[in-house]
């Protein structure tokens, strides 16, 4: 099919206008972000950025801290590319500021 339509013109304009055919977009893809367990970060540490950083109360904050440390990592949220980028790279300076090597990164749903 031509990328572009025909337009007929109107009664008052006798000229032909091609348009194009509007682009289907499809929705943004979605980003799990994941906290990564380690050996140093305190586990107050990893409760105090869930809830600044993912809006997560403190009783699944301290669930999802718990699930960090036994299994490795967990998902934090999902997003669009942007907001899962911006995320991540918060979680990272904030963590560094405060001496804690807590690793954050995403992954494509």
């Amino acid at each position: 099919m031509s990328k572009y339509k025909l337009q007929m013109p109107s009664k008052h304009d006798s000229s032909t206008v091609i348009a194009p055919d509007r682009a289907k977009t499809k929705p943004p893809g979605l980003y799990k972000v994941l906290l990564f367990n380690d050996d140093y970060t305190t586990m107050e540490f990893v409760i105090e950025v869930l809830q600044r950083f993912f809006a997560i109360n403190m009783e699944r904050a301290q669930q999802l801290m718990l699930q960090i440390h036994n299994a490795g990592s967990a998902v934090c949220g999902v997003y669009t590319r942007d907001v899962a980028e911006t995320r991540v790279t918060q979680v990272i300076e904030f963590a560094q500021q405060r001496g804690h090597p807590l690793r954050c990164g995403m992954e494509e749903v």
